[in-house]
């Protein structure tokens, strides 16, 4: 594992891959995480790093990055969001403004569908040629969060049905032990 900043990247999901259904659509998508060493943190998923402007899926966590970092140390990190039909009968799933969030089993809070702002745009810019790896961004919080972290990877994307969709870190060459995986579910 390699760890920097609180965030560790490394993965070891071969077995993942074997699991899911041979029905299953599957792509590569990539995925950030970010957020002020205090603050929120934020997840997007864009086609691929180096695409700004319309991100596949921007949602903003109410738990601290801290906390997510924490939780990533220990090697396996599932992220389940879960939302009701009631909520969201016929909304795409990405369209979905609140998600209830699980964090290796415990309810830890929301996941909010957020626009883009031109933070977001700013923090994006600054990483348009990072294509997988965690780091610290320049520059502090104004309002004393610490500096902005970031873990980037490959994903790939599983679409089980219109109603759940699912991402998993992909190995970055040579690294080992780290499980990271969300999961989007209608129920």
């Amino acid at each position: 594992m390699v760890p920097c900043c609180g965030f560790q990247l490394s993965s070891n999901t071969s077995d993942i891959a074997d699991s899911h259904s041979s029905a299953a659509a599957t792509t590569t998508v990539t995925g950030t995480f970010f957020g002020y060493r205090r603050g929120r943190v934020r997840f997007c998923l864009h086609d691929n790093s180096r695409a700004a402007p319309a991100p596949l899926l921007l949602l903003e966590f109410t738990v601290p990055t801290a906390y997510l970092a924490r939780e990533m140390h220990h090697g396996l990190l599932r992220v389940a969001l879960e939302c009701g039909r009631a909520r969201a009968p016929r909304a795409p799933l990405f369209g979905v403004p609140v998600w209830s969030m699980y964090c290796n089993g415990r309810k830890v809070g929301f996941a909010i569908r957020r626009q883009m702002t031109e933070g977001d745009a700013a923090v994006f810019k600054l990483m348009q040629s990072i294509s997988v790896g965690t780091g610290v961004l320049p520059g502090k919080s104004k309002t004393g969060d610490g500096h902005r972290l970031y873990l980037r990877a490959s994903f790939e994307r599983v679409i089980g049905s219109i109603d759940s969709e699912s991402f998993h870190m992909i190995d970055p060459v040579g690294s080992t032990g780290q499980q990271l995986s969300i999961f989007l579910l209608r129920t």
